[in-house]
Parts: C-alpha cells; sequence; structure tokens
C-alpha cells in the first residue's frame, strides 16, 4: 500500500517557481517550491524523503492558506 501526504500551503502567498515535477524523488529538507508572501520568500521544503506524487500549482498562482500545493508517495 502506497503512503500519501499532501504538502499544504501555511498562508497566503505567490508562489515564485516550483523546483519539482510529478516522478521525481525528493529527500528530507529538499526544496519543493519558493513562495513570497509580504516581500519575504519562503521555501517549501520536503518533511519526509518520498516521489513527488502531483504539483498542483504552477509559478504565479496565488495560494490560500490550506491550498494543497503538492502531493507526495512514501
Amino acid at each position: 500500500m502506497v503512503e500519501t501526504s499532501e504538502i499544504l500551503a501555511e498562508m497566503v502567498a505567490s508562489v515564485l517557481s516550483v523546483a519539482v515535477a510529478p516522478g521525481d524523488r525528493v529527500e528530507a529538507g529538499g526544496t519543493l517550491m519558493l513562495l513570497e508572501s509580504m516581500k519575504m520568500e519562503i521555501p517549501v521544503l520536503v518533511e519526509v524523503p518520498g516521489v513527488v506524487r502531483e504539483v498542483r500549482v504552477v509559478a504565479g498562482d496565488l495560494i490560500q492558506e490550506g491550498d494543497v500545493l503538492a502531493v507526495l508517495e512514501r
């Protein structure tokens, strides 16, 4: 059985860049994407290693708190 985890937005922000694509293997501490909020750049980091199953945002998107940014398989 494959376990998945959703990466959620912690605040309202704009997506500056996305560093991963579906199928990419990611390690804990790696950067998934870079957000901008209140003129601050905020990296979205991987908490557990896995494989990117979905990326639900693209650069330029405006996201809301609680939006799903990506889904990882472990």
